[in-house]
Formats: structure tokens, C-alpha cells, sequence
């Protein structure tokens, strides 16, 4: 279920991070970061290619609720979920990169397939 893991944040700097790494996600194709957070991004953004696949104006409002930059949800609306039409989930791929030298947190790559 997406949004029970607490990140160590309060919920207000937990969702904006989340926006932002979404956004960027969908803006450069993959993002580098931890293995938890690369997992509720995962979610994230799933749901905001499913919501995406239906190009309708209740559907873009949600999408710009929660992504920050018009340009990407344009994007999103145009050139990712079109790519995934046909396709029922599995939109992102997590790739583990080992552990981070600092504080041996467990680093992964998210990415769109």
C-alpha cells in the first residue's frame, strides 16, 4: 500500500520529496536514490501513468495536483502513457546498486521500461 512508509520525515516534507522525485523521474527517465524511497516512487508513479492513460480533464487535474511542473505532466499526458497503453502496470523498473559509502544505506536506480 503506498504512503506507509514514513521515510523519517513529517508527512508534509515526505510528500513534497515524493513530488519531486516523480516529477523528475518523468522528466529524465531515471533518478538515482535509496531503496525504500525508489519503491514509494515506484507507486507514485505508477499510479500516475494509469491515471494518465485517460486523457480527460478531471484526469489532468489530478495529475497536476500532484506533479509539479506543467511541462512534465504534459509530457506524461503525450508521450509516456500512450507508450504504455496497452500494458496493466509494471511501468518502472528498480535496479539495485549496493550499499551507499557514507551510511551503507542500500542505493537503487529507478527507471521507466
Amino acid at each position: 500500500m503506498p504512503g506507509t512508509r514514513k521515510l523519517g520525515r513529517a508527512t508534509s516534507h515526505r510528500t513534497a520529496m515524493l513530488r519531486g522525485m516523480v516529477t523528475f523521474l518523468f522528466e529524465n527517465g531515471k533518478i538515482e536514490t535509496t531503496l525504500t524511497r525508489a519503491k514509494e516512487v515506484r507507486s507514485m508513479a505508477e499510479k500516475m501513468i494509469t491515471i494518465a492513460k485517460v486523457d480527460s480533464l478531471h484526469n489532468k487535474r489530478l495529475v497536476m495536483s500532484f506533479i509539479t511542473k506543467e511541462d512534465v505532466s504534459a509530457k506524461l499526458f503525450k508521450e509516456i502513457a500512450p507508450k504504455y497503453a496497452d500494458k496493466n502496470g509494471g511501468y518502472t523498473r528498480i535496479t539495485k546498486l549496493g550499499s551507499r559509502r557514507g551510511d551503507a544505506a542500500e542505493m537503487a536506480v529507478i527507471e521507466l521500461l
